[in-house]
């Protein structure tokens, strides 16, 4: 979960809000340009996180705090593993690109569990591109489309919009051109270029508001985060 520190307590993100975040981002993207296989792509993007359930996991930092992802250990095989099976169930496309994004965030790790996996994974990939019939190039596009929706998404979500109308780089698009965010008044956002299909667009996520700043453990966390107060927070693109 992605844990932001308020004046009075926590706002909680759950990962799969974050990656519900990133969807909305891919649906929006100028249809022009969009990847030949648009839905099963945002489809992928939407499910990505599955792995991540916040009220299932250790959840609590050593001082008792809510754990942002970013404290969390190794993912163990089994998981990860399970994790690409089951997008499988969603189709080769979906589990390609799953499959390709869990590769990229367990690349140069120490374990020689994680190096056998992400071998595995990498036959794998080269089987599903065989029998969907797209090269390399086509599949890394595409990853390419997905590592970007989740990059924006977890800037917004992580409130890394810098100030002063400074631009942030957010990542590579698909078409190997680099993209910008950046506070074009108090009450919007733009991203240079401008890669939507609308001129004005409407982003948003749900998020959890915890006012008590410390748990004496995960049921009284869970228990407290399933009972926390709800809302969206809201963010507005326009091109400028």
């Amino acid at each position: 979960m992605i844990v932001n520190m308020k004046a009075d307590g926590w706002e909680i993100i759950y990962h799969r809000a974050h990656a519900l975040l990133a969807a909305q981002i891919a649906a929006h993207w100028n249809q022009a340009d969009s990847p030949l296989r648009i839905t099963d792509t945002i489809a992928a993007i939407s499910h990505h996180d599955d792995l991540e359930k916040e009220w299932e996991e250790d959840m609590l930092s050593e001082a008792g705090a809510p754990k942002d992802f970013t404290l969390e250990g190794q993912t163990s095989v089994e998981k990860l593993n399970k994790h690409i099976d089951e997008a499988l169930y969603r189709g080769r496309w979906v589990a390609l690109l799953t499959s390709m994004h869990t590769c990229f965030l367990n690349q140069g790790s120490d374990s020689e569990d994680i190096a056998q996996f992400v071998k595995e994974q990498e036959r794998l990939q080269k089987l599903w591109r065989k029998e969907l019939g797209v090269t390399q190039k086509e599949a890394n596009s595409d990853y390419q489309f997905m590592k970007w929706c989740d990059r924006l998404s977890l800037i917004l979500c992580q409130q890394q919009i810098p100030d002063n109308n400074r631009k942030l780089e957010i990542n590579d698009g698909p078409d190997g051109q680099k993209y910008y965010i950046a506070k074009s008044d108090e009450n919007s956002l733009t991203v240079t270029p401008w890669c939507f299909t609308e001129y004005k667009v409407k982003f948003y996520v749900e998020t959890s508001h915890l006012s008590q700043v410390e748990f004496k453990d995960n049921t009284e966390i869970i228990e407290a985060l399933k009972n926390a107060p709800r809302k969206y927070q809201e963010w507005i693109f326009e091109k400028k």
